[in-house]
């Protein structure tokens, strides 16, 4: 966890000069313009006028790699799978995620992406949140030191990050609809020290989140935003809602956001309809008239705006600069090393690994993401290009002794050398999902380890998952997490034992459920779900409380103060080396 080399990002031109070369193009504009760039456009743009030098500009999910939005022209057209930042996170490696995010970085210009809506970095407080993948886990100082050399690193490229969810999102059960009743200890010493790493790191946007902050949505939240976010830690840059999770114009104007996300209705979504016009660009005029909002409320949201800009140099130059195309099989290599050095080697009895001392005549390979690659989903998926399946990776290390079989008889478990039984889930934005595993996969792994003595589990997930009822009947457990496009040849070398396993555990994997300092989060008569269930009408829904009742005990605090012995800690990973530690 060195981090000797870190220092600060400094834009390429100072705020103090971006702040009068806006004072300057702000005199000239009319209150109509201002408002239009107070508000998004076409669903990932902001406003740009040509008369003034100002063009408009793309923003991009995120924060494992470039999202591509098929439906909008501009979108990427190719960019690199990154193992999702979980993965990242077990490296424990801060200089990898200076070239993973400059990588990224790279490719946001490559493809005229000025602002990346991310990194993700909201505490990992419950293993079934469903965007766990995109965070950086449950540790305040291992997050932080991984984000601020994510944000120098990328930015160094010319390209924005945006951090999220500003404040206390720590769960997309029904996201719109919870209130986070937080503590003030806990917001400083948990929840906050990740995005103060990233602002003392120099990132121009912060994103807010969908949920409540001790009863406020956090993107109209004068505390949130004036008090925590621009007062205590000083943050200057712009501050952007995340899309469609504001209701009252009024408090928004107040709150000290800039930029309201995405701006308007989209016929895509029905569900908005029922909200109503709620939207700055469409209210901000009448709310002035009313004398509840003044000309210089607008001036500071678009003068900010317009500043960051500046400071970056998006004025003086295009955003997109295809010569990067070129670096992106420099980037593959980085998504191969950081998968290399993030998957997480649990279990490893009687040495049964790596196969190469064991023989590795015939390999039997059942489960699923064979032949598809587990990732994340909703608007941090990245689909990547030159995909490697893990059959594909298996193969190329071991040679055609290696089977793949959907529905395996007895027989066939029985006679093969090694069982490589691969289980997981998609995580998703939008919901949670069950600590549990399906009860297929639980099936599939019992049946094989009571034929097989030589099953070896490999766990693709974004976050902690049950283990507990078979994780003594096999002999291997490997977490990879979401690998990337080409994690499954470092699946394939650890396995063979040409790359020794090296990451640790950025979570605690508990026994169950029910040991978590989250439990019981969900509602009485409530239950989990998937899809997006209703959640834009969130002003007119009854609100759920998430009280986080365990205040600074979050992860491995909370299972050493409660004494609860987890199925396997934080910072835990084996390897194949033996080490020996003294004079601590």
């Amino acid at each position: 966890m060195e981090n000797k080399t870190f220092t600060p990002f400094q834009s390429p031109i100072s705020f103090a000069v971006a702040d009068r070369r806006a004072d300057s193009i702000l005199s000239l504009m009319t209150l109509d313009e201002k408002i239009e760039m107070i508000g998004g456009h076409n669903s990932f743009f902001t406003k740009g006028f040509d008369k003034y030098g100002i063009p408009a500009f793309y923003f991009s999910d995120a924060t494992q790699g470039v999202h591509i939005r098929k439906d909008l022209d501009s979108s990427a057209q190719k960019s690199t799978a990154f193992p999702c930042p979980l993965a990242l996170t077990a490296t424990w490696n801060p200089s990898l995620a200076n070239s993973y995010a400059k990588s990224i970085g790279e490719e946001c210009r490559a493809n005229n992406v000025a602002v990346l809506l991310g990194p993700g970095m909201n505490i990992y407080r419950i293993s079934q949140n469903g965007r766990n993948f995109e965070y950086f886990g449950e540790d305040p100082f291992l997050a932080a030191r991984m984000i601020e050399n994510y944000v120098v690193s990328m930015q160094s490229t010319g390209t924005i990050t945006t951090l999220k969810h500003f404040l206390c999102n720590n769960t997309d059960f029904h996201r719109r609809r919870t209130n986070s009743v937080v503590g003030e200890r806990a917001i400083h010493e948990i929840y906050l020290p990740a995005f103060k790493a990233g602002v003392d790191a120099g990132a121009l946007a912060v994103m807010t989140s969908y949920n409540q902050v001790n009863g406020e949505w956090s993107g109209q939240s004068d505390y949130v935003i004036n008090q925590l976010l621009k007062k205590e830690l000083g943050f200057k840059g712009i501050v952007m809602t995340d899309w469609w999770s504001v209701y009252d114009p009024e408090k928004v104007i107040k709150s000290g956001l800039d930029l309201e996300m995405p701006g308007e209705a989209t016929k895509s979504i029905p569900d908005l309809a029922i909200i109503g016009d709620i939207y700055l660009r469409s209210n901000t005029f009448r709310l002035i008239k009313e004398g509840k909002a003044t000309v210089d409320d607008v001036n500071r949201m678009a003068k900010n705006i317009m500043r960051t800009f500046i400071a970056m140099g998006d004025y003086d130059r295009s955003v997109k600069d295809e010569t990067y195309l070129e670096k992106y099989p420099e980037h593959e290599k980085v998504a191969l090393q950081t998968a290399r050095e993030s998957i997480v080697l649990l279990r490893n009895e009687k040495n049964v690994l790596p196969l190469s001392s064991n023989g590795t005549k015939n390999i039997l390979v059942i489960g699923k993401y064979i032949e598809n690659i587990a990732r994340g989903l909703g608007s941090a998926e990245v689909e990547g290009y030159n995909n490697i399946k893990m059959i594909d990776a298996l193969r190329t290390e071991f040679g055609s002794g290696v089977t793949y079989v959907k529905e395996p008889t007895d027989d066939q478990l029985k006679a093969a050398g090694f069982v490589i039984v691969s289980i997981g889930t998609s995580d998703s934005e939008g919901w949670d999902k069950p600590f549990e595993l399906p009860t297929e996969s639980n099936a599939l792994v019992e049946k094989a380890a009571s034929l097989n003595k030589n099953t070896i589990v490999v766990v693709n997930a974004g976050g902690g998952l049950k283990m507990t009822d078979w994780n003594t009947k096999v002999p291997a457990i490997i977490y990879v997490f979401y690998s990337g496009q080409n994690g499954y040849t470092a699946l394939a070398e650890i396995l063979s034992g040409k790359t020794n396993p090296s990451g640790k555990l950025p979570v605690t994997i508990e026994k169950k459920f029910e040991d978590s300092p989250g439990y019981g989060y969900i509602p009485s008569g409530m239950k989990l779900y998937t899809g997006w269930i209703g959640d834009m009408i969130a002003p007119r829904i009854p609100i759920i409380d998430i009280n986080y009742k365990e205040g600074i005990f979050v992860g491995y605090r909370w299972y050493e103060s409660k004494k609860i012995e987890p199925l396997y800690p934080f910072g835990f990973g084996l390897s194949y080396t033996t080490f020996n530690y003294s004079n601590m």
